[in-house]
This record gives C-alpha cells, structure tokens and sequence, in this order.
C-alpha cells in the first residue's frame, strides 16, 4: 500500500493520475493548506520543503519520497508502467518531465498568482507569465506536430505531468488558439478515465480563500 499526501493541485494531480492510470490502490491523505498541515513537524519529517505531494511507500520499509516528478519517476519504475525502459525513450520521457517541471510549472503558476490572486494587478507581471506561458505551449504544439504523445508513440509521465497543468490554461488567461495538435492531446487526455478520476482526487475542490491566502505567502517569500 502507498500512501498519497495530497491536496487538490496540479502537482498533486500528477501523483493520483499516475496511479490511477497504473491501476495501483493507494491511501489518500488530504492535505488542508488552511490549516497549514504541509507546515506541521510530522508533515516536515516527510518532506524538509513543506510541499505537497508527498507518498510513503508501506510496502518498501516506508520508504518516502517527495517531488512529484521524483515520485512519477519511482512509480513508473516500481511498477514497470509508463516509464519506458528503452534507453533513447526513457530519456526522451525525461526531458519532457522536466520540461514540465522547469518551465510549464513555474511560468504557469506564477501566471495565476499574478493573474487571479496577487492582490495589486501588475499588467507587466502578467503578460511576462502569460507569454512565457504560451511560448512553452507553442514548443508542445511543435513537439505535438510530430507524434501523438510528448516521447513518441507511447504514452508516459510526462505526457501525465504536462497535461496536469497544461489542461487549466484558461485559468491561467492563456490561449491555445491556433494549437490545434495541443488542443488534441489535451481533449485526448481528458477521456481518459484515470486522467478524469485522478484530477477529482482530493475530492474537495480548494476553498478560495485558501487558495488566495496560499498564493500570497508564495508571493510574499
């Protein structure tokens, strides 16, 4: 059995859509962001960073592990699903994980800070992120253009993980228009039933004001 700390963010989603696509049973541990549980000693005895999502692995001497393309990566590979052993493939599934991670996270979450939370509008703030934003969409459409998922014809983590955030760009305030090959992996995506189920995983949708207070520390740090 795995245990899953998270809460309802794209991160956390990558976590219970993964799992959910691998068909593996898991124990779900919300985690209330108001309540600043992420911050608490036995949280930060998990994870030293205070992030979600974070699992523990019962049926490996409790082994923890943190980041969640960190913890992709060991899924795919304890459970030989997603995570090409193919040498060139594992790579190529590699590099779009961490696409994902250095560039369509950050940019588009700091879109939404500025976008919908932070509490002045900063016109120049918002345009850095949202067209940051749209280039990394742009660099998928090209990726996209050439075969159906991000490491080729196989569907994998990172496929998982960019859609995960990529799939809220309206809450973000940037277009897909003229992304057509984008608009079809993410709508591809989006029928499947683990990718349907994982992203309903904590149930509870966030309150606002957690979100907006959560937000603010970010900015605030």
């Amino acid at each position: 059995m795995i245990d899953v700390y998270t809460a309802a963010t794209p991160n956390g989603y990558k976590v219970t859509v993964t799992l959910d696509e691998m068909g593996v049973d898991y124990n779900l541990i919300p985690i209330s962001f108001s309540d600043k549980e992420q911050k608490t000693p036995e949280f930060l005895r998990l994870n030293p960073n205070g992030r979600i999502p974070v699992i523990v692995d019962r049926d490996n001497d409790d082994f923890v592990v943190f980041e969640s393309g960190a913890i992709m990566v060991y899924l795919g590979e304890k459970f030989g699903q997603l995570y090409p052993e193919e040498p060139k493939l594992k790579s190529r599934t590699l590099q779009w994980l961490m696409f994902q991670m250095g560039g369509i996270g950050p940019m588009m979450g700091q879109a939404n800070v500025f976008f919908r939370y932070f509490p002045e509008k900063l016109p120049s703030a918002i345009e850095r992120y949202q067209n940051e934003s749209r280039r990394l969409f742009e660099v998928l459409e090209s990726r996209l253009s050439a075969s159906p998922y991000l490491a080729g014809d196989e569907y994998t983590i990172a496929d998982i993980a960019n859609w995960c955030w990529v799939r809220s760009y309206e809450w973000s305030g940037v277009s897909i228009e003229g992304l057509p090959n984008l608009r079809r992996w993410i709508d591809e995506l989006a029928a499947r039933p683990a990718c349907i189920s994982g992203i309903t995983k904590p149930p509870r949708a966030p309150d606002p004001d957690d979100i907006v207070k959560g937000a603010q520390t970010m900015v605030q740090r």
